[in-house]
Protein backbone atom coordinates (compact mmCIF):
# COMPACT_ATOMS: atom_id res chain seq x y z
CA UNK A 1 0.00 0.00 0.00
CA UNK A 2 1.23 3.55 -0.54
CA UNK A 3 -0.25 6.74 1.08
CA UNK A 4 0.77 9.90 -0.66
CA UNK A 5 1.17 12.54 1.88
CA UNK A 6 0.43 15.44 -0.02
CA UNK A 7 -2.26 14.10 -1.50
CA UNK A 8 -3.43 13.21 2.36
CA UNK A 9 -3.39 16.69 3.73
CA UNK A 10 -3.10 18.51 0.18
CA UNK A 11 -0.08 20.54 1.35
CA UNK A 12 3.53 20.37 0.81
CA UNK A 13 4.24 22.05 4.07
CA UNK A 14 3.14 19.37 7.06
CA UNK A 15 3.39 20.98 10.58
CA UNK A 16 1.91 21.45 13.99
CA UNK A 17 0.94 18.61 16.11
CA UNK A 18 -3.29 19.17 15.24
CA UNK A 19 -3.03 18.62 11.87
CA UNK A 20 -0.72 15.53 12.57
CA UNK A 21 -2.80 13.98 14.67
CA UNK A 22 -5.86 14.18 11.87
CA UNK A 23 -3.38 12.83 10.02
CA UNK A 24 -3.06 9.85 12.36
CA UNK A 25 -6.95 9.38 12.02
CA UNK A 26 -6.75 9.61 8.34
CA UNK A 27 -3.83 7.10 8.29
CA UNK A 28 -5.65 4.60 10.57
CA UNK A 29 -8.80 5.10 8.70
CA UNK A 30 -6.92 3.77 5.23
CA UNK A 31 -5.05 0.97 6.97
CA UNK A 32 -8.53 -0.30 9.01
CA UNK A 33 -8.85 -3.54 6.27
CA UNK A 34 -6.27 -5.37 7.51
CA UNK A 35 -4.28 -7.58 4.84
CA UNK A 36 -4.44 -11.41 5.43
CA UNK A 37 -0.05 -11.47 5.17
CA UNK A 38 2.71 -8.72 5.92
CA UNK A 39 2.37 -5.78 3.54
CA UNK A 40 4.62 -2.85 3.88
CA UNK A 41 2.63 0.73 3.90
CA UNK A 42 4.84 3.43 2.25
CA UNK A 43 4.17 6.80 3.66
CA UNK A 44 5.32 8.50 0.21
CA UNK A 45 6.56 11.94 0.94
CA UNK A 46 6.82 12.81 -2.63
CA UNK A 47 6.31 16.26 -3.39
CA UNK A 48 6.61 17.76 -0.03
CA UNK A 49 8.84 20.26 0.79
CA UNK A 50 9.15 19.96 4.94
CA UNK A 51 7.37 18.71 7.48
CA UNK A 52 8.37 19.10 11.13
CA UNK A 53 9.16 17.06 14.03
CA UNK A 54 5.51 18.02 15.61
CA UNK A 55 3.58 17.03 12.54
CA UNK A 56 5.75 13.72 12.11
CA UNK A 57 5.56 12.60 16.07
CA UNK A 58 1.47 13.10 15.85
CA UNK A 59 1.13 11.64 12.47
CA UNK A 60 4.16 9.21 11.49
CA UNK A 61 5.33 8.02 14.78
CA UNK A 62 1.73 7.29 16.21
CA UNK A 63 0.84 5.60 13.38
CA UNK A 64 3.77 3.22 13.25
CA UNK A 65 3.16 2.72 17.00
CA UNK A 66 -0.62 2.00 16.59
CA UNK A 67 -0.30 -0.14 13.82
CA UNK A 68 2.38 -2.47 15.78
CA UNK A 69 0.82 -2.25 18.72
CA UNK A 70 -1.98 -4.09 17.28
CA UNK A 71 0.01 -6.78 15.88
CA UNK A 72 -1.09 -5.35 12.41
CA UNK A 73 0.47 -6.87 8.98
CA UNK A 74 0.97 -3.39 8.09
CA UNK A 75 4.48 -2.33 8.52
CA UNK A 76 5.23 1.45 8.07
CA UNK A 77 8.08 2.93 5.91
CA UNK A 78 8.82 5.87 4.90
CA UNK A 79 9.27 6.60 1.53
CA UNK A 80 10.75 9.65 -0.57
CA UNK A 81 11.43 11.80 2.16
CA UNK A 82 13.65 14.85 1.25
CA UNK A 83 16.79 15.72 2.97
CA UNK A 84 14.62 18.57 5.01
CA UNK A 85 12.02 15.43 6.17
CA UNK A 86 14.91 13.36 7.07
CA UNK A 87 16.80 16.57 9.12
CA UNK A 88 13.00 16.75 10.68
CA UNK A 89 12.73 12.85 11.66
CA UNK A 90 16.42 12.32 13.11
CA UNK A 91 15.63 15.16 15.08
CA UNK A 92 12.67 13.63 16.34
CA UNK A 93 13.71 9.44 16.73
CA UNK A 94 17.40 10.23 17.96
CA UNK A 95 16.56 11.45 21.48
CA UNK A 96 14.15 8.47 21.86
CA UNK A 97 16.18 5.77 20.62
CA UNK A 98 13.87 5.38 18.05
CA UNK A 99 14.20 3.68 14.55
CA UNK A 100 12.23 4.09 11.14
CA UNK A 101 12.62 2.46 8.02
CA UNK A 102 13.14 4.61 4.93
CA UNK A 103 13.10 3.75 1.17
CA UNK A 104 13.29 5.37 -1.77
CA UNK A 105 10.10 4.58 -4.22
CA UNK A 106 9.90 3.94 -7.83
CA UNK A 107 7.00 5.14 -10.46
CA UNK A 108 6.13 1.37 -10.11
CA UNK A 109 6.06 1.00 -6.57
CA UNK A 110 9.58 -0.84 -6.26
CA UNK A 111 11.45 -0.08 -2.94
CA UNK A 112 15.18 0.74 -3.34
CA UNK A 113 17.84 1.76 -1.42
CA UNK A 114 16.54 0.86 2.07
CA UNK A 115 17.72 2.43 5.05
CA UNK A 116 17.18 3.13 9.03
CA UNK A 117 17.50 6.15 10.15
CA UNK A 118 18.12 6.27 13.85
CA UNK A 119 19.71 4.47 16.34
CA UNK A 120 19.47 0.61 17.54
CA UNK A 121 20.93 -0.39 20.50
CA UNK A 122 24.10 -2.78 19.50
CA UNK A 123 22.45 -5.86 20.48
CA UNK A 124 19.40 -5.14 18.18
CA UNK A 125 21.47 -3.81 15.24
CA UNK A 126 23.59 -7.43 15.61
CA UNK A 127 20.32 -9.20 15.43
CA UNK A 128 18.99 -7.24 12.89
CA UNK A 129 21.61 -7.69 10.69
CA UNK A 130 21.54 -11.48 11.30
CA UNK A 131 17.97 -11.50 9.94
CA UNK A 132 19.11 -9.66 7.22
CA UNK A 133 22.18 -12.12 6.62
CA UNK A 134 19.74 -15.38 6.69
CA UNK A 135 16.82 -14.04 5.04
CA UNK A 136 13.98 -15.66 7.88
CA UNK A 137 15.03 -17.07 10.98
CA UNK A 138 13.76 -17.90 14.44
CA UNK A 139 15.16 -17.15 17.84
CA UNK A 140 16.32 -20.57 18.08
CA UNK A 141 18.37 -21.19 15.07
CA UNK A 142 20.07 -17.56 16.33
CA UNK A 143 20.52 -19.50 19.51
CA UNK A 144 22.12 -22.41 18.27
CA UNK A 145 24.11 -20.61 15.66
CA UNK A 146 25.09 -17.51 17.81
CA UNK A 147 24.41 -18.32 21.88
CA UNK A 148 27.07 -19.97 22.62
CA UNK A 149 29.61 -16.54 21.18
CA UNK A 150 27.09 -14.47 22.85
CA UNK A 151 26.14 -16.15 25.66
CA UNK A 152 22.58 -15.32 25.38
CA UNK A 153 19.63 -17.90 25.74
CA UNK A 154 16.70 -18.55 23.46
CA UNK A 155 14.53 -16.02 25.64
CA UNK A 156 17.08 -13.11 25.08
CA UNK A 157 16.60 -14.06 21.34
CA UNK A 158 13.19 -13.57 21.25
CA UNK A 159 13.02 -10.65 23.05
CA UNK A 160 15.20 -8.80 20.51
CA UNK A 161 13.59 -10.70 17.40
CA UNK A 162 10.03 -9.22 18.79
CA UNK A 163 11.73 -5.53 19.89
CA UNK A 164 12.35 -5.47 16.06
CA UNK A 165 9.15 -6.59 14.90
CA UNK A 166 7.76 -4.45 17.49
CA UNK A 167 9.89 -1.15 16.03
CA UNK A 168 8.69 -2.26 12.53
CA UNK A 169 11.91 -3.08 11.02
CA UNK A 170 11.33 -6.92 10.58
CA UNK A 171 8.31 -9.24 9.95
CA UNK A 172 6.88 -11.48 12.18
CA UNK A 173 5.57 -14.87 11.04
CA UNK A 174 3.51 -16.91 13.39
CA UNK A 175 3.27 -20.70 12.48
CA UNK A 176 1.26 -22.04 15.00
CA UNK A 177 3.31 -21.36 18.21
CA UNK A 178 6.19 -20.46 16.61
CA UNK A 179 7.41 -17.47 15.29
CA UNK A 180 9.38 -16.58 12.60
CA UNK A 181 11.24 -13.08 11.38
CA UNK A 182 12.13 -12.02 7.47
CA UNK A 183 13.72 -8.20 6.77
CA UNK A 184 10.83 -6.14 6.04
CA UNK A 185 12.30 -4.87 2.61
CA UNK A 186 15.61 -6.71 0.92
CA UNK A 187 18.61 -5.39 1.50
CA UNK A 188 18.04 -3.24 4.28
Amino acid sequence: MQILMKELEGKQVLAGAIPGQKAWMKLIERTSQEPLQPEPVFLDFKGVDVARASYLREAILNFRNTVRQRRSNFYPIIANANAAVIEELTILLDPRGDVLMLCALDEGGEAHAPQLLGKLDPKQRFTFALVRERGETDASELMQKHGDKEGVKQTAWNNRLASLAGLGLIVELSEGRNKRYRPLLAGA
